[in-house]
């Protein structure tokens, strides 16, 4: 069941990306590229970025933004133990609210630890 948690997510996400930016707004196609290359190694290595991006995202309680960072970060060889320190920090900063947020990102972290490469 969990395994599919992750597909499900990789799946919905790119369809609907392409839906999108089908519709050639050149507002909306510059956002997914300044985004896109807001995370790229630059002077801070992308697991920096990351851990930074899932922070932002935890603290703004977007379970969308979540996933596709605590992705980022498992595939960038983050440690279980780096990710609960960095929800540690969101939920310091954003507060109880982030605590529901918090349930989803570690069962997403589950799910992307059981997933089948």
């Amino acid at each position: 069941m969990q395994k599919n948690k992750v597909q499900k997510f990789n799946d919905y996400r790119s369809k609907m990306n392409d839906k999108i930016l089908s519709n050639d707004n050149k507002v909306i196609k510059r956002i997914f590229n300044l985004d896109t290359n807001a995370f790229k190694k630059g002077h801070l290595p992308i697991k920096t970025k990351e851990l930074m991006g899932l922070v932002a995202s935890a603290v703004l309680r977007c379970d969308d933004c979540i996933a596709y960072h605590l992705e980022t970060c498992y595939k960038e060889g983050v440690s279980k133990e780096e990710i609960m320190e960095t929800l540690s920090i969101a939920t310091l900063i954003g507060g109880t609210i982030v605590i529901p947020h918090l349930r989803k990102a570690y069962e997403f972290w589950e799910a992307l630890e059981e997933k089948v490469d």
